[in-house]
């Protein structure tokens, strides 16, 4: 076809507009010519290469004198030969024009000389029901149905005035064959016709016969007398050489001696009269190729039904039912053409199925190179091509099935270079011709596939379904150009937009382009699609998810933190799948699978994962970051109570300042999942503000590192002196245990400091109520966390809470220890009631404890300050009780002391009550009755001790304590009910009959 258009284009005249009586050709334009010379390149012919230098001129002059010779015998009108003296004045001046002899080469002026030869040779005799009749058998617009030509619209008395022509002259016009040449080939089958009487054409060597009856005055100059021999000569190559039906074998006598005789032409022109030496030569070669058959019963030649040069020329014959006028228009009498073209089949061996795929051919071609603008071509094309699917599967002619595979794969690739990007083909305003191209490519794939693939027979019960197939490699080929197109176009988009304050990252820009593709495809070709594929709209989306989510899985891999234009992106690719897969459902609702195998196809982005993995490491960064930060600065601590007005800690302001800061910046993070990543947050947190109070109270010790160490049980030396130098008591009174190193000389663990450090959890303390109400109002503010809220989303500190609580006990507890044993073990422990109880009563002790009380009120919290105070008042008294039941040998009650030592313990309780100031009566009570509980045993006479204590071993130990009483444990806890108190008060009872009774019965020392 390529070849075809180029010989078109060298007529220079293209386009014939019918003005009543004048014919006019007019040229096309360089870009419809360029256009279809390109789309001609894409579409190479199926046919394959003749092997001879035949032109389409020369193939077209061959096909029309087929043509010629077999209506002279094929029934109708004979044929007449009427010599140009005969014709009309006009046409005969024209047509003796040397210009006319030279065929459609000089077409144009022949065509155009005379107004009134024109009129008289281009008048259609067929009738309007004619072309009615053609236009519904093809279903084609025919030239004069979809273009009227000035003069045509409207006066009965031109169209009255017209004359008709018969369709033999129709195509002699169509094939450009001129008035002489016509006259010329007549005059010469004619003369044939005459010398072989009753001979049938089919049974004749048509340019045999010619080359013997023509001579170089038949011809209007001698250059184009030798050129029109050449032409024979060659086509009897083409015919008997190259191309023959049956093939010839290597050693055939007759075809040597005609290669050397169209050798030899080429070097001196052949003899052609009939008594010729040459010309006898020449026949006998030809009759011998030409009559040889497969069976040796028929008579008929065959010098032009071999392929593929029968196609060629028939190709050339087919051509005349296109108007050369109008591009791709089909003549109105073309129902009447194809039947005069029909009797050409007997010489060029064409038979119906032939007559349909080469049709088919013509059709397709003539569409793609006429502009691709004439959809009903490709419509007509389309269902011939139908037709042609019915023959595939009637026979298995192999010379058939090799013309039609080379048909099919040409026809095949140019519309499947189209349907592979078929978003860059087709728009709105050519997507009418999709349906049909797409059909075309489809029904060709399955007759390749199914009616000429031998692997498809073998494989036959799987049930291929090559349409579908086909379909869904077009989906996806077309969408992954597209989605590299819009690629290309988002990063240029993004270089363009650097310059602005926030440029919009590729991928973002990338996502909306894609869900617009998405849109289009669905509305614009996914219904043409789904005529050959059910699930045509899912197919193109899952391709497009597919590489979008290659681009995006690359992008996720390379990111190691949360910026603003990652969130974007990821928020962008979640909405396109949102879209995208909304698509899919929406297509295969009435699939057999409802669409899971499309599904499948479209593993999750999970672009929210993707951006909670981030947020968590966003959060595991900040946490780490602020854990660091507690570790170094409370090194660097001096909890100092004058840092701040709140005697608190600076480093617990600063950690607490940064959480906020923390809470802020989650909160404004542009993420769509606040709720669920807030308690990773808050975990972290809450750890960091735990470790911080665990490290506040770390290092101060508890109330058991100031306890003293309980002395061995002992006697007490009845009416001795206790001891005589009282300048050095200590010498002999136990020590206290010392289990933290830097609780001497650590102004760390100072009395304020350990204020502070109970200041500064109850701070902490304070302050998360706060934070969890600031969670709250944030949660308010962002999208979608009401139902979190209302759901019980946990906020809360529980850890650090926790921690605090603790560590507030644990401090209290330890500062009031501290102070008892280690602040003031020089007024109690070393010094009260050692030696004579009279001489060493409470009251140096109280006197220095009011200070320390002073130092607490002045530096804690109203909130921590009762609870420090109520830990010392705990540990005062139980230091009283620890100096009476545990004080060491230099300690000795009598009976009548009991009296000075409930006034002592009196006088503590009174401290600490304040005149009502102090704390609460009802808790001082509370603390006080361990120490109530015991202080009647001193005032108990020794004997009643005695027997209490030995009912109660008899009654704890029972058959044991028959022959020896066992030692009871001390517990640490003190009552009147319990063994170990009893003894102890027996041990410092200064009592003679208590001595005995503990020498005889444990026989416990006098000294240490």
């Amino acid at each position: 076809m390529a070849r075809l258009f180029r010989d078109r284009g060298t007529l220079g005249e293209s386009k014939r507009e019918i003005n009543g009586e004048t014919l006019r050709l007019s040229s096309s334009s360089s870009s419809s010519f360029s256009m279809a010379a390109s789309a001609a390149a894409d579409l190479p012919c199926p046919f394959g290469q003749l092997g001879c230098a035949l032109s389409d001129s020369e193939l077209r002059e061959t096909a029309y004198e087929i043509y010629a010779a077999a209506s002279r015998t094929s029934g109708g009108k004979p044929l007449t030969y009427i010599p140009q003296s005969e014709r009309t004045p006009t046409s005969s001046s024209s047509s003796s024009s040397p210009g006319a002899a030279a065929g459609d080469r000089s077409l144009s002026p022949s065509l155009s000389a005379s107004p009134l030869s024109a009129s008289s040779s281009l008048q259609r005799s067929l009738t309007s029901a004619a072309a009615s009749k053609m236009k519904k058998a093809l279903g084609l617009k025919s030239l004069s149905a979809s273009k009227k030509s000035p003069g045509k619209d409207g006066s009965p008395a031109k169209s009255s005035a017209k004359k008709q022509i018969s369709a033999g002259e129709l195509i002699r016009i169509q094939m450009r064959i001129s008035e002489q040449s016509d006259a010329r080939i007549r005059r010469g089958l004619l003369r044939v016709a005459a010398g072989q009487l009753g001979r049938r054409v089919e049974a004749m060597v048509l340019p045999l016969e010619l080359l013997q009856q023509f001579k170089a005055s038949d011809f209007p100059d001698p250059q184009e007398y030798e050129a029109w021999k050449i032409r024979n000569l060659k086509l009897l190559e083409a015919g008997l050489l190259l191309h023959p039906l049956i093939p010839l074998e290597k050693s055939d006598v007759s075809a040597q001696r005609l290669r050397q005789i169209i050798r030899g032409a080429s070097d001196r022109p052949l003899e052609t009269g009939r008594n010729s030496e040459s010309m006898q030569i020449l026949r006998s070669a030809v009759t011998a190729l030409a009559c040889r058959s497969f069976d040796g019963s028929s008579d008929a030649c065959h010098w032009a039904d071999g392929f593929p040069l029968n196609l060629h020329l028939y190709h050339m014959l087919i051509e005349a039912c296109f108007d050369n006028g109008e591009e791709g228009s089909i003549v109105e009498e073309s129902l009447e053409v194809l039947e005069q073209i029909k009797k050409t089949w007997v010489i060029l061996g064409i038979n119906q199925m032939l007559h349909n795929l080469c049709f088919t051919w013509v059709l397709f071609s003539r569409f793609v190179t006429t502009g691709q603008v004439d959809n009903d071509l490709l419509f007509e094309a389309d269902n011939q091509l139908a037709e042609v699917a019915k023959d595939a599967k009637t026979t298995k002619d192999p010379v058939y099935s090799k013309i039609l595979s080379s048909t099919l794969s040409s026809i095949m690739g140019w519309t499947e270079k189209r349907l592979l990007a078929y978003h860059e083909t087709f728009n709105s305003s050519n997507i009418e011709s999709m349906p049909s191209i797409v059909s075309i490519g489809v029904t060709a794939a399955k007759i390749l596939v199914e009616d000429i693939s031998n692997e498809y027979r073998r494989k036959r019960k799987e049930e291929t379904d090559v349409a579908r197939s086909r379909i869904d490699t077009y989906i996806r080929s077309s969408l992954r150009t597209a989605f590299a197109q819009r690629m290309e176009q988002a990063d240029s988009n993004r270089r363009s937009s650097k310059n602005q304050a926030t440029p919009t990252p590729v991928l973002s820009i990338l996502a909306k382009d894609i869900g617009d593709l998405a849109k289009k495809e669905k509305e614009l070709f996914s219904p043409i699609l789904k005529q050959w594929h059910p699930l045509a709209a899912g197919v193109a989306v899952a391709t497009l998810h597919s590489c979008y989510g290659n681009e995006l899985k690359q992008f996720v891999a390379g990111l190691t933190e949360l910026t603003p234009d990652t969130v974007q992106v990821l928020k962008a690719a979640d909405k396109l799948e949102k879209d995208l897969v909304l698509i899919a459902v929406e297509d295969s609702v009435d699939s057999d699978d409802g669409g899971k195998s499309l599904i499948r196809q479209m593993p999750p982005y999970e672009a929210e994962s993707a951006i909670a993995n981030l947020v968590k490491e966003w959060i595991k960064t900040r946490v780490n970051r602020l854990k660091e930060w507690v570790d170094r600065n409370l090194q660097q601590e001096t909890w100092n109570p004058r840092a701040n007005r709140e005697s608190c800690a600076p480093s617990a302001v600063e950690v607490l300042r940064i959480i906020d800061e923390t809470l802020d910046a989650f909160f404004q993070l542009p993420i769509p999942m606040h709720p669920a990543l807030l308690p990773d947050l808050i975990i972290g947190l809450d750890r960091s503000l735990q470790h911080y109070a665990s490290k506040a109270k770390s290092g101060c010790g508890t109330r058991n590192t100031f306890i003293p160490a309980l002395p061995a049980l002992t006697r007490c030396e009845v009416g001795s002196k206790l001891f005589r130098k009282k300048e050095k008591p200590h010498h002999n009174v136990p020590k206290r245990r010392s289990q933290v190193g830097s609780t001497n000389g650590n102004d760390s663990l100072g009395l304020p400091q350990l204020c502070v450090r109970m200041n500064t959890l109850h701070h902490i303390r304070t302050e998360l109520d706060n934070l969890e109400k600031k969670i709250i109002t944030c949660l308010r503010n962002v999208e979608s966390a009401h139902a979190d809220i209302s759901n019980g989303l946990e906020i809360k500190f529980d850890l650090s809470l926790s921690a605090c609580q603790e560590g507030s006990q644990q401090l209290c507890e330890t500062t009031a220890y501290k102070v008892i044993f280690h602040d003031l073990s020089h007024v109690l422990w070393d010094s009260l009631y050692v030696g004579e109880t009279a001489s060493s009563r409470i009251e140096p002790f109280l006197r220095e404890l009011d200070p320390t009380l002073e130092t607490i009120s002045n530096t804690m919290h109203d909130r921590v300050r009762n609870r420090a105070i109520t830990a010392l008042m705990k540990a005062s008294f139980d230091g009283f009780l620890l100096v009476l039941l545990a004080g060491g040998p230099l300690r000795a009650f009598t009976k009548q002391d009991a009296r000075m030592i409930e006034d002592d313990f009196k006088s503590l309780k009174d401290l600490f009550l304040a005149d009502g100031d102090g704390l609460p009566e009802e808790l001082v009570e509370k603390a006080a009755s361990q120490v109530k509980n015991v202080l009647p045993l001193f005032r108990t006479d020794t004997e009643s001790l005695i027997e209490r204590f030995r009912r109660m071993i008899v009654e704890a130990y029972g058959s044991q304590a028959k022959s020896r009483f066992p030692l009871p444990p001390t517990s640490g806890h003190w009552s009147p009910n319990e063994a170990n108190t009893l003894l102890r008060v027996l041990c410092y009872r200064n009592d003679e009959q208590a001595t005995k009774f503990l020498k005889k019965t444990y026989n416990l020392p006098k000294k240490l």
